[in-house]
């Protein structure tokens, strides 16, 4: 008598999901990082020849559960930009903890385009091979955002931190706070590699149109 065929469980569909994931992290940031290291190079030259200071901008951001790990990203900034935040402030465009404004001068000529294309996260490929982040999943925030979130906010930590999420093929920085934190919250919700896929594919037609960049 044959067996009746067993439909999979929740936890297994998750380790499944899991599992995919991070193959695909694994191929596509290998992938990339080879194919685009010519263009990669580039960018770092022309950041070292524009402006003074490091090529890197490195900052602790908190990733899966919290846990922090160091960002990586082409500086787009003056090296004073930290301490220049404090007198800017008043010119701050977003709500909640988040501080952007449109027309930073604390931001580079070089970086400013940078932006735009979002060229400047490319080093956080190695973050994505390294495990660190996924190319799917909430944008991972400074320690001191991120320690400050309230509780009902903590659950965007259940899943690594991604290079691309639903809200920035669904405006960027065009979305209230509220509505970023919101749309983590239903990733982490719906995550799945089809959702993953076409988050992916819907990336590419945001970076190229420039919607919502600052």
């Amino acid at each position: 008598m044959n067996a009746l065929p067993t439909h999979q469980s929740p936890a297994a569909g998750r380790r499944a999901y899991r599992t995919a994931k991070r193959a695909l992290d694994l191929a596509l940031s290998a992938l990339g990082l080879i194919a685009l290291s010519w263009l990669m190079a580039l960018v770092a030259l022309l950041v070292k020849l524009t402006s003074r200071g490091p090529v890197f901008f490195h900052q602790q951001r908190a990733g899966q559960n919290g846990e922090p790990f160091v960002l990586l990203k082409f500086r787009s900034m003056r090296l004073d930009a930290e301490l220049a935040r404090r007198e800017l402030a008043h010119r701050n465009e977003m709500d909640g903890p988040v501080f952007k404004m449109r027309g930073d001068p604390r931001i580079t000529r070089v970086g400013r385009f940078l932006r735009r294309s979002s060229l400047d996260e490319l080093p956080q490929l190695a973050n994505v091979l390294l495990g660190q982040m996924s190319l799917v999943g909430p944008r991972p925030l400074p320690l001191d955002e991120a320690q400050h979130l309230p509780p009902e906010h903590q659950r965007r930590h259940d899943v690594p931190p991604g290079l691309t999420g639903l809200w920035q093929v669904r405006g960027r920085n065009d979305l209230p706070y509220a509505e970023m934190m919101r749309l983590d919250l239903e990733y982490v919700a719906r995550r799945s590699l089809w959702l993953d896929l076409r988050i992916l594919a819907a990336t590419v037609s945001a970076v190229l149109s420039g919607r919502g960049a600052f």
